[in-house]
C-alpha cells in the first residue's frame, strides 16, 4: 500500500478504536440519557473525540486521494470513518448504526415535534415573535399563518398573563379556521440585568457619557450626590461579583466600560468606547459581563411565577441565560412539581459559560426525548466578542447536529427589512445562512409579512443550493474542555 495511504489508514484506525470505546468508557454517562437518545449521545461523543484531535493534515491527505475528508460527518461521525476505512480495504461487518440517514431522520422527527410540520413551500420552520398590537390588526394572525408562521413566540419579559392568554386564544382560533397548525413557544424572561439610573438622568431616563468619563455601578444611590452618574444593574449580587479590570458592556455592546476600582458603594467604571447615539446612556438597556462570574440564578423568581402558565399552555419553553446542566435540572424539576407532562425546553445559548458547557448541556438535555437549542446571537455576540460570532455560531450548529438536536437561528434576521421595509445586502446573506437551521426566529417589527415572503424565497434558494463546504477541522476548545473536565471531575 502507498505509504501515505497507510498513514491515513493508521490514523483513521486509531480514531475508530477510540470511538469504539465510548460505550464502555462513558457507560455511566450514557446510562443517564433517555433510551431514545442513546445513539445520538454516542454520536456526540464520537464527534467530540474527532474535534479534540488535530486532523487538518489528515483531511488534506484524504482529499488528495479522493476520499471523504470527514468535513460533513457531524450527524454520523463513526460511520463516516468506518466507510472511509472500508475504501482502504478494512471490513466492518458491524458498522455503526448511526448513518447519515439515521441522523437526518432523527433531527427531522425532533424538529416536527418541537416546531410542527412547516408549510410545503417552506424548507424550514419559522417562529414569529408576537406583540399585543397583533390583536388589534384584523386578519393579521391568519395572514401570518398562511405566509409561513409555524410557531408563535410569546416573550414573558413583556405584557402579562392576561395578554399572553388572549394571544394564544387568537392564534388557536385562526389555526383552527385556516387548518394550519401553529405551536406556542413561551420564552422565560430570565435575569433582567438592565440599566436603571439612580441619580443624574433619573428623571429623563438618559444621561450623556463620553469616552474617558467615569460613572458608578451600584445597587443603591446611597452615598452619592445628584450630580453623580449612578447605574443600578437591577439584579442583586452583580456588583459584588465584579473585579477590577473586568469589562462591562452596555446597550448591546455599544458602550464598553471597564472596572476601575471597587468600594462599599459600588464599582467605578471608566468608559473606553461609547458608540451609542449622541453618546447617551439610557435606562432599560442590557448589561453584559463577559469577564465576570456572576452568581445570578438563570431561573428567577419571576420565571418561577410564570411556570404554571407555561406548563399549561406552552408547546415549548425557552430557557434564557442558561449556563450549566444544573440550571436545566432546576427548571425541569420546578415544572415537574406542577405536572408530570412538561413541555420540551429550548436552551438559549447566549453566554460564554453556555458555549463552554455546551456538550454537558446537550447531554443533560438528552435525559428527555425532545429538546432544542436557540442560538441567541444578540447577547452571545457581546459575551464572546462580535469578531468571534461567526465561528462560535457554526460550532454550536455542528455540535447540535452531532447530537441530532434541532436549532433555532435567532436575532436580527432581516432586521432592517422588518423595521424599515428595506433589507441590507449583509442581512440577505445572513438570512441565507439562517435557512440552514431547522427553525428561524423573527423578532418584532412593522413589516412582518414582507419579512416572511422574502425569507421564504431566500430559504428555498439557499436550501436548493445546500452543499456543505469542505471544512478544515482544527481542534475545538469546547471538545478539549469537555474531556479535560470529565477526566478531572467526572460527569455529575
Amino acid at each position: 500500500m502507498n505509504p501515505e495511504l497507510l498513514e491515513i489508514k493508521n490514523q483513521l484506525t486509531e480514531l475508530e478504536a477510540e470511538m469504539q470505546e465510548v460505550s464502555k468508557k462513558y457507560k455511566d454517562l450514557l446510562g443517564r440519557v433517555d433510551p431514545s437518545q442513546q445513539e445520538s449521545a454516542k454520536n456526540l461523543l464520537h464527534y467530540l473525540i474527532l474535534r479534540k484531535t488535530p486532523i487538518q493534515e489528515l483531511q488534506a491527505q484524504l482529499h488528495r486521494f479522493g476520499l471523504s475528508s470527514l468535513a460533513s460527518c457531524e450527524s454520523h461521525t463513526l460511520h463516516q470513518i468506518q466507510v472511509t476505512l472500508e475504501r482502504l480495504g478494512l471490513d466492518f461487518s458491524a458498522s455503526s448504526a448511526v448513518t447519515m440517514e439515521f441522523g437526518s431522520q432523527k433531527i427531522k422527527a425532533s424538529s416536527e415535534h418541537l416546531f410542527g410540520s412547516h408549510l410545503q413551500e417552506w424548507p424550514t420552520s419559522v417562529m414569529v415573535t408576537f406583540d399585543k398590537s397583533f390583536l388589534r390588526e384584523k386578519d393579521l394572525v391568519r395572514s401570518l399563518l398562511k405566509n409561513g408562521m409555524g410557531v408563535a413566540r410569546i416573550n414573558c419579559a413583556h405584557d402579562e398573563e392576561l395578554i399572553w392568554l388572549q394571544m394564544i386564544k387568537e392564534i388557536r382560533k385562526e389555526s383552527r379556521k385556516s387548518g394550519i397548525p401553529c405551536k406556542i413557544h413561551l420564552d422565560l424572561a430570565g435575569p433582567k440585568i438592565r440599566t436603571v439610573l439612580l441619580k443624574k438622568g433619573k428623571e429623563s431616563g438618559r444621561v450623556e457619557i463620553d469616552k474617558g468619563e467615569k460613572f458608578w455601578l451600584s445597587d443603591s444611590g446611597e452615598g452619592f450626590s445628584d450630580k453623580d452618574v449612578v447605574v443600578s444593574p437591577n439584579e442583586k449580587g452583580v456588583v459584588e461579583a465584579l473585579n477590577v479590570g473586568e469589562r462591562v458592556f452596555i446597550d448591546d455592546g455599544l458602550i464598553l466600560t471597564r472596572v476601575l476600582k471597587k468600594n462599599k458603594r459600588g464599582a467605578l467604571l471608566t468608559v473606553e468606547r461609547n458608540s451609542a447615539k449622541k453618546n447617551r446612556l439610557k435606562e432599560e438597556k442590557g448589561i453584559n459581563f463577559p469577564d465576570s462570574e456572576l452568581k445570578v440564578p438563570a431561573l428567577t423568581d419571576f420565571d418561577r411565577a410564570c411556570l404554571p402558565f407555561a406548563v399549561e399552555y406552552a408547546d415549548t419553553v425557552g430557557f434564557s441565560f442558561v449556563k450549566s446542566p444544573e440550571d436545566l435540572i432546576m427548571l425541569r424539576t420546578e415544572m415537574r412539581k406542577l405536572s408530570d407532562e412538561i413541555p420540551p425546553v429550548i436552551l438559549k445559548i447566549e453566554t460564554h459559560e453556555a458555549v463552554v458547557n455546551l456538550p454537558e448541556l446537550l447531554l443533560e438535555g438528552m435525559k428527555e426525548e425532545f429538546f432544542g437549542v436557540m442560538i441567541a446571537r444578540g447577547d452571545l455576540a457581546v459575551e464572546i466578542g462580535f469578531e468571534r460570532l461567526v465561528e462560535i455560531q457554526e460550532e454550536i450548529s455542528w455540535l447540535c447536529e452531532a447530537a441530532h438536536v434541532p436549532v433555532i437561528w435567532a436575532t436580527q434576521v432581516l432586521e432592517n427589512l422588518h423595521k424599515f421595509g428595506v433589507a441590507s445586502r449583509a442581512e440577505i446573506t445572513d438570512a441565507g445562512r439562517a435557512a440552514m437551521a431547522e427553525c428561524i426566529l423573527i423578532n418584532k417589527g412593522n413589516h412582518t409579512l414582507e419579512v416572511l415572503k422574502t425569507l421564504k424565497d431566500i430559504a428555498k434558494r439557499s436550501r436548493a443550493l445546500k452543499k456543505k463546504n469542505r471544512l478544515v477541522f482544527r481542534p475545538l476548545k469546547i471538545a478539549e474542555h469537555f474531556f479535560e473536565k470529565i477526566a478531572q471531575h467526572g460527569f455529575s
